[in-house]
Order: structure tokens, then sequence, then C-alpha cells
């Protein structure tokens, strides 16, 4: 199964794109145009307009990081991130309940909502998060009576931990999904 690129992938890529059709495009008109200097000012133009389209998408992509409070998330202790997801959750109808610090059984917070149990594994981290995190959670669905399981996290999983979550129906919420999660709260608040 393919991966789904993200969304700053398929910005990038789009930009890039665009960038290579704007230079060629200006080649092309260059040789129509039977002038060079139409061509070269034709080529210049395009790599400003490039730059734009570029200067754009990263300045949208900053303010939207920084509208979600990711940095803040970076910042806190594992403790106060399971807490911090506690009440994201609760923002979105579950009943959440943070585990026990010790002793968790592999869950971190146990998600209530519409007759579902869901347990939840949290990594606030600053590297990828691995397999370990997916076996916890997963076993912590039979000792709850939980129906899935879930990893979130403020980083990006390996692609082991990927391979793992896939074949044991294990959803992982890594960076991107957490701060669209976080802007889709508090855009429901308003």
């Amino acid at each position: 199964m393919a991966r789904r690129k993200s969304k700053k992938k398929q910005q990038q890529e789009s930009a890039n794109a665009i960038g290579g059709l704007i230079i060629f495009g200006g080649i092309g008109f260059s040789y129509f145009a039977k002038s060079i200097a139409v061509g070269v000012v034709a080529v210049i133009l395009g790599i400003i307009v490039f730059a734009l389209i570029s200067y754009s998408i990263n300045q949208a992509r900053i303010n939207k990081l920084r509208r979600s409070g990711i940095a803040e998330i970076d910042k806190m202790t594992g403790d106060q991130f399971e807490h911090y997801l506690g009440q994201l959750f609760h923002l979105q109808g579950y009943n959440a309940t943070v585990t026990q610090a010790q002793g968790d059984y592999g869950a971190d917070l146990v998600l209530n909502k519409d007759g579902k149990r869901i347990v939840v594994q949290a990594k606030r981290y600053s590297k990828n998060v691995g397999l370990k995190a997916v076996q916890e959670v997963y076993g912590a669905i039979a000792h709850y009576k939980a129906s899935a399981g879930w990893v979130v996290t403020n980083s990006r999983y390996t692609p082991q931990a990927r391979t793992l979550a896939r074949s044991n129906n294990v959803r992982l919420v890594d960076r991107e999904e957490l701060v669209e999660m976080i802007l889709r709260v508090k855009e429901s608040r308003k």
C-alpha cells in the first residue's frame, strides 16, 4: 500500500513543477520570439514568480504551525502532553481519562465515545517514534477492553512503526495530523 504524501510535500512538488514550467516556458518563448533577450527576461520573471510562490507557501506553513501551538507542545513534559491530549480529545466529544503515570499497561489515555473505547499511547518526542509505542498500545487494547489503539506524537514515526501499526490496525497520529486536529478544534470553538 502506498503512503499518502503530506500536504507540505504536495505543495513543494507543485511549486517545483510550476517553477520548471516557468523556466522552460521562458526558454520556449525566446525560441518562438526569436530573441534571446526576451527569453532571458521571461526566465527572470519566471524565477521571481516561482520565488514568490515558494515564499508564500512557506509563510502559510509557518503561520499554520504558529496558530496550532505545536512549538509549545514540543517544550512540554510527557505528563503535560498526556493531559493536553486529554483536553484536546475532550473538546472533540470524547470522555478522556489520563491513566496513572506508572503501571499504565501501555495506555496513557482511555477515550470513550459512542460506545467505543480507544486506548492512546502519547509520545512527546524530539525524534521519530519506533516500534515500542505500537507494541505498547496494541497490548493495552486487550487489557482495557478497547476496540482500537492509537499512538499520538508531536513527531513522526519510523518506517518499522508504520508497518507494524498497519498490520495490527493501530492508528498513528503524527505531527502533521496533530497540528490539523488542533486547528480544527480551535476553529470549532470560535
